[in-house]
């Protein structure tokens, strides 16, 4: 054998050496399981860690406040997907900037990790958000650069990548949470710091199994664009200075105010999206009706993230006041509030084979992108509805089985599982040419808007209209679900023969 069939050889065997996959989807793969790792395991605990701050006299705010800072933290982190976007687009290229955004989360983990109230508490808040916003859309990217446009593989390929993700997801509130229960706040901060130092490891060691175009940027900032770059950044930094001095001059200086701020920005973002897109010169008269398609399944999807992302928040308050865990069997006398943020990727694992099943099953026959993002809409309505239940039955003042969360995450899961995957197939479907990164950066936007909506939502929940908050937001979104199912002919009209 020649050297150059023993290098066709080697390559296929690269190419193969991941169940069947190229190696470098193992590296991508533990990169963003561990990376998952960090982010929901801070994420879990981090709700009681404010409590802390709240109780320890470090951070003076209310509980309601504290619920607040926590939906607008994870609306930043959605957010901030675009600008990782476009730093890797047209700057550093994927692989750097995933690396960098890497080492930004660990540093944000290792602030928490540390002594320092407040000041570390929305320092490492920063460094999280702008980390996040740099790895998890690139290294998602790198995942399709694997592959040829029409190998057989890609399909699966992500299907073995989101599995990773949610291994991390799953076992974080478990690992991170009985961490900070036995040993403290600043341990489980400390684990998460490891974890994303672990996918820092893998990341750095498998990076040669990658595509060598995740190196460089693929449409990189020519020199004549730098100049301009640079005065729109400086005349975005001077309007967000006159705003927050604005601000101060009225008297508008309170945490809630700069929480009510990026609210503001996070509704104001997409809105603006829309607008170009509808109105841009580029966009074609078909292209502009699948547009307008696209705003009902957005303001459905808004709906949905801002139910859903109440899990770490609304539900993780009821998981730490209102459950008996007496109810738990003597082998579960180990589970903690923090490790319910496990039932999200618990049932994404469950479900996934399912419903891929049920959809290669159904063909042709299935339910439009509309209609499923109606039904969508219901499951999360009625997982909030099931919430209400236990509250009119017995008060909210009596403790209850952990068994009414469970089934909660059941529920708004059948939704997600509805929504998510189908919301990021259609808006590659409905996306104008000349937007296609952008309607990308839309869905994502939905997330961050149903965050910041979730801002001010999660003020108002308290023990006193427990029944009433579940209730009400629970019958609004299926009610919107119902409305979205009448609507469903007109925007399929408007979708122009996509599905």
């Amino acid at each position: 054998m020649d050297s150059a069939d023993k290098k066709a050889l080697a390559d296929q065997k690269k190419d193969t050496a991941f169940f069947g996959q190229p190696r470098g989807l193992r590296t991508l793969f533990m990169t963003e399981m561990w990376e998952r790792f960090s982010f929901y395991g801070m994420k879990a605990i981090l709700l009681f860690y404010i409590w802390y701050l709240i109780s320890a006299g470090q951070l003076h705010v209310d509980r309601a406040t504290g619920a607040s800072i926590m939906a607008i933290y994870v609306s930043m982190v959605y957010l901030a997907g675009t600008l990782g976007g476009f730093i890797a687009d047209r700057i550093l290229g994927e692989r750097r900037t995933v690396f960098w955004g890497g080492v930004l989360i660990m540093l944000g983990h290792i602030v928490l990790a540390l002594p320092g109230a407040t000041a570390a508490l929305f320092s490492a808040m920063a460094l999280i958000v702008l980390g996040t916003g740099l790895l998890k859309p690139n290294v998602s990217s790198m995942v399709g650069s694997l592959y040829k446009q029409d190998d057989p593989r890609r399909d699966s390929g992500f299907s073995i990548f989101v599995f990773g993700i949610n291994v991390g997801s799953f076992l974080a509130p478990i690992l991170v949470g009985w961490t900070q229960q036995s040993f403290g706040f600043h341990a489980g901060f400390s684990l998460a710091a490891v974890g994303m130092l672990f996918g820092l490891i893998q990341f750095h060691f498998g990076q040669k199994d990658l595509s060598d175009n995740s190196l460089y940027a693929p449409d990189p900032l020519q020199h004549e664009e730098v100049r301009p770059l640079i005065f729109k950044v400086g005349y975005a930094v001077i309007a967000l200075a006159l705003v927050i001095v604005l601000m101060n001059l009225m008297g508008w200086n309170s945490i809630n105010d700069y929480i009510n701020l990026l609210t503001v920005v996070a509704i104001v973002l997409p809105i603006t999206y829309f607008v170009i897109m509808s109105t841009s010169p580029k966009v074609t008269t078909l292209e502009r009706s699948r547009v307008f398609a696209y705003i009902p399944l957005f303001l459905a999807a808004v709906l949905f993230w801002a139910i859903e992302e109440q899990g770490s928040i609304v539900l993780a308050t009821f998981a730490a006041d209102r459950v008996n865990y007496a109810d738990l069997p003597s082998w579960l006398s180990w589970f903690k509030p923090a490790m319910f943020q496990s039932m999200n990727p618990l049932f994404i694992m469950l479900y996934t084979p399912f419903f891929a099943w049920l959809w290669t099953a159904w063909g042709k026959r299935q339910p439009s992108a509309p209609m499923k993002f109606s039904v969508g809409l219901m499951f999360a309505g009625a997982s909030f509805l099931l919430m209400a239940v236990p509250g009119a039955i017995w008060g909210t003042g009596m403790k209850v089985s952990p068994l009414w969360l469970v089934g909660s995450w059941a529920l708004v899961i059948i939704g997600e599982m509805l929504i998510s995957p189908v919301g990021l197939s259609v808006t590659t479907k409905l996306a104008p040419h000349a937007f296609m990164s952008q309607m990308m950066s839309m869905w994502f936007l939905s997330s961050a808007a149903g965050s910041a909506l979730n801002a001010q939502l999660v003020r108002l929940y308290n023990p006193a209209n427990e029944v009433g908050y579940f209730f009400l937001f629970g019958a609004a979104s299926v009610a919107l679900g119902i409305v979205l199912i009448f609507l469903v002919p007109k925007i399929n009209k408007l979708m122009a023969g996509v599905r």
